[in-house]
């Protein structure tokens, strides 16, 4: 049995924490996609703590995390991050498993991704120069090296080989900054990956899985940057919707069983690209002060703005979500008046779909207005104990998607997540 939860809008809606929540229900968390630009913000004993590779469910006693196919790893970011895990005390040789298949994000890679940005001028797609697109671009392109590769003796040969082609693209570029530090990083942070659990990832979990073994596949990013279905060519580089939990894991479709999409009680973005329903204005604002809005990876600020129902339902349309969890609902506390965008106006119509173009000037949300519940939220442990009107916040946008918000985030907490009731 395998469940997914991943992002609904783009990025950022709080996936860490809700993973490390429903962990301890299962054997196993998967990474199936994304790389070290997705930052999932988890709380340890008090302290802030954002996994960048490592699956959020790597501090549950226990619980074994896999590093799938899909993911493209980065060995100097996934060292530093071991290294503060293990801080902790968790033993990552015991409960963290890499798939062989994955490929690797090289020096070169990050230099070939910050000069392809600096090319771009005014139309830089907001890359987080992690050199993610250049490391996909391989694999698709059947040049890259994958983790497997790591254990052959001609390791070095095959990174020289692919070193000397990266070094020609950047040539062309005329980009001539010194990564000679990245690559000593590099090749001492491909020692300690040597010395992890490096395995056959489809075998692994497919074992797992017949031997009666529960998975919770987690996703990166959100739903609106996946490749084909996001707002491109503002995306990532990779599939971020559950069916790419299959091809990122070697799983069959028939083993999903339940969806949970996250979305936060408004919407933010980083980088470029469209943002129906951003504000620039005070409102836009406060948002970003009450919900610290700042990247977990990148630290830029957020951009933001009210909830995008047309968005929504398009992500838990492609997605098959079967349940909602609902972030950050607390920020909203000191509005007297919320707005949710129920529509799209495209010139003389109005559109209830995410259009192809959405990145079109003439299109603008048509908006409905919901009182606030204007008291403070953080506090609450219990639905019944909810303000009317975030309840009445809550049951339109059930109603709008037809799909049920089952939990709700209401603070940074492991605790501050609440059940709702039927």
């Amino acid at each position: 049995m395998v469940d997914v939860i991943l992002g609904l809008q783009w990025g950022d809606e709080g996936k860490g924490k809700i993973v490390d929540f429903f962990a301890k229900r299962y054997d196993i968390v998967a990474r199936f996609q994304g790389g070290p630009n997705a930052g999932h913000t988890l709380y340890k004993n008090g302290k802030k703590v954002v996994l960048h590779q490592i699956p959020s469910g790597v501090f549950h006693e226990g619980v074994k995390n896999l590093i799938g196919n899909g993911v493209v790893l980065d060995p100097v970011v996934l060292k530093k991050e071991s290294d503060s895990v293990s801080s902790f005390g968790v033993d990552l040789k015991k409960n963290l498993f890499i798939s062989q298949r994955a490929h690797l994000i090289l020096p070169t890679h990050r230099a070939l991704d910050k000069a392809a940005e600096m090319s771009k001028g005014n139309q830089k797609i907001g890359s987080t120069l992690k050199g993610i697109a250049p490391a996909y671009m391989d694999k698709t392109g059947r040049n890259g090296l994958r983790v497997g590769d790591l254990l052959d003796k001609n390791f070095t040969t095959s990174y020289i080989r692919l070193r000397l082609k990266h070094q020609r693209l950047l040539d062309n570029y005329n980009f001539s900054e010194d990564i000679s530090a990245w690559e000593e990083e590099f090749f001492e942070a491909i020692e300690f990956l040597r010395q992890l659990n490096i395995v056959s990832g489809e075998y692994f979990i497919n074992q797992e899985i017949r031997s009666g073994k529960k998975v919770l596949a987690e996703g990166a990013q959100g739903s609106m940057l996946d490749i084909d279905f996001g707002t491109f060519p503002y995306v990532t580089s990779s599939n971020t919707i559950s069916a790419g939990v299959c091809s990122g894991l070697g799983l069959s479709p028939h083993y999903i069983q339940n969806v949970w999409g996250v979305t936060k009680a408004y919407t933010t973005r980083v980088g470029s690209g469209p943002f129906p329903t951003e504000l620039d204005d005070e409102s836009g604002e406060i948002l970003r002060e009450k919900g610290n809005e700042f990247g977990a990876t990148t630290g830029r600020p957020r951009r933001c703005g009210w909830i995008d129902l047309v968005a929504l339902k398009y992500a838990c349309m492609i997605n098959g979500v079967t349940s909602l969890i609902m972030t950050k609902s607390d920020v909203l506390d000191s509005f007297q008046e919320l707005k949710v965008c129920i529509a799209y106006q495209i010139k003389d119509s109005q559109v209830s779909e995410v259009p192809f173009h959405i990145n079109q000037s003439e299109l603008k949300p048509v908006y409905q207005q919901f009182p606030g519940w204007n008291c403070s939220t953080s506090g609450l442990r219990h639905y019944s104990e909810f303000p009317e009107n975030l309840r009445s916040y809550i049951n339109f946008i059930n109603d709008y998607l037809s799909i049920r918000i089952r939990y709700l985030s209401n603070g940074p907490e492991r605790e501050q997540i609440i059940e709702i009731s039927a």
